[in-house]
């Protein structure tokens, strides 16, 4: 089983906060995916389904943001599952609104949602990062993350949604590189090709070097030819 986990604060006040992407993002999965109703469990709304031939489990943490890691740790020891069953998809202030990073493992970066996972499940796990951007300034930080999306925002947000709703299945896959690339190209990106080889450095030589190494013709040693070179080039007799 593959346990997907949206991190973000319950409640109609909370629901178009920034902070809540990791809310919206496994409710679009759960939109155009055959999961079951929500329902509560683990202290958390939970739908069960499948997706490229696996069973997964969708789960949006009920207990408020820094508390998330209680919730899902639950949930992995029912199911007996390990760090590397687990995605967890939340909001990156270090990234820029529409950037996506897909990792496993790695710190929180101060998210306090994060710190409660890495505690109670583990740290070797699956990270997708929504950049929601920073405001520039720390003692912004707060109300910038509480409030609300703007409605332009929705120009990168339903596409953004929608891939990652649609290509889901290679979260099981594990196919991470892929999926970045579909997300990128579905937000007007380019997609990421894969780093060329590095070419062999041959070393220059000197053009003095290459003309001590070139091969040159050996003199002969005896026979007539070698008796008619000493008598042109050897020594002359005072």
């Amino acid at each position: 089983m593959l346990l997907i986990a949206g991190l973000g604060n319950p409640g109609a006040k909370y629901q178009g906060n920034r902070h809540n992407i990791g809310f919206m993002a496994v409710d679009a999965i759960h939109r155009r995916h055959s999961f079951s109703p929500w329902t509560k469990k683990f202290r958390a709304e939970i739908a069960e389904g499948e997706l490229g031939g696996q069973k997964v489990l969708l789960i949006k943490p009920q207990t408020f943001m820094n508390l998330s890691g209680e919730s899902v740790g639950e949930a992995m020891r029912f199911y007996k599952l390990e760090p590397s069953d687990l995605v967890v998809i939340y909001d990156e202030l270090d990234l820029t609104a529409a950037k996506v990073r897909l990792k496993t493992g790695g710190g929180h970066g101060g998210h306090n949602g994060i710190k409660s996972i890495d505690a109670h499940c583990g740290r070797e796990y699956r990270r997708l990062r929504l950049g929601i951007g920073h405001p520039g300034v720390k003692e912004l930080v707060q109300n910038h993350v509480l409030g609300d999306f703007a409605k332009v925002d929705r120009d990168w947000l339903e596409p953004l949604f929608d891939a990652i709703a649609d290509n889901a299945d290679m979260l099981v896959r594990g196919e991470d590189s892929q999926l970045m690339n579909k997300i990128a190209l579905a937000l007007g990106g380019k997609a990421e090709e894969p780093a060329p080889k590095p070419e062999k450095k041959t070393v220059a030589k000197s053009h003095i070097h290459q003309a001590r190494n070139h091969n040159q013709p050996r003199m002969p040693e005896s026979g007539p030819m070698a008796e008619m070179l000493k008598r042109m080039f050897g020594k002359k007799d005072d």
